[in-house]
C-alpha cells in the first residue's frame, strides 16, 4: 500500500513589514542621541602660557569714583555744593585728567527728573561714559 502524500495548500509568502522596524530604528537613534555624553576636547588640550614679564609695570588701583549728588535743592560734587554752570567746567577738568573715571550719581527721590537729565548731558558732553546711577530715599 502506497502512502500518499497529502498536498498542502500553498501558503502565501510571508511579507516583512518595514514600518515598525523603521519606527524602532528611529526610537533607538533618538535614544542614543539624547543620552550620549560627548567628550569635551577643549578641556583636554594642553595650553602653555608665557611667563609674566618681570619688567612689566604693576597695575595701579583705579581712581576712586567721583560722587555727583542730585538733590531737590541742587547739585553736589564730591559732597561739596556746586552750581550747574560750575559743574560743566569741573566735569571738563576731570575728563581731561582721566576720561575713564567712574561718576557715581546719587539721585534723591524728591529731585526733579530734569536735573538728572542735565547732569547726564554734561557727562556725555565732556566724554565721561562710565556712569553709575543710584537712587537715594531722601
Amino acid at each position: 500500500m502506497a502512502v500518499r502524500k497529502r498536498k498542502r495548500p500553498e501558503q502565501p509568502v510571508g511579507e516583512l513589514e518595514m514600518t515598525p522596524m523603521i519606527d524602532v530604528v528611529f526610537q533607538l537613534l533618538i535614544y542614543f542621541i539624547v543620552t550620549i555624553k560627548p567628550i569635551d576636547v577643549v578641556t583636554n588640550l594642553d595650553v602653555f602660557r608665557p611667563a609674566p614679564d618681570p619688567n612689566a609695570v604693576k597695575d595701579e588701583a583705579p581712581p576712586p569714583p567721583i560722587r555727583l549728588g542730585i538733590y531737590q535743592d541742587g547739585y553736589t560734587l564730591n559732597d561739596v555744593p556746586i552750581l550747574p554752570e560750575e559743574m560743566d567746567q569741573r566735569l571738563g577738568k576731570l575728563a581731561s585728567l582721566n576720561a575713564g573715571v567712574t561718576i557715581m550719581i546719587t539721585v534723591s527721590a524728591v529731585s526733579q527728573h530734569g536735573m538728572l537729565v542735565r547732569a547726564l548731558d554734561l557727562c556725555a558732553k565732556n566724554g565721561l561714559h562710565s556712569l553709575a546711577i543710584v537712587s537715594a530715599s531722601n
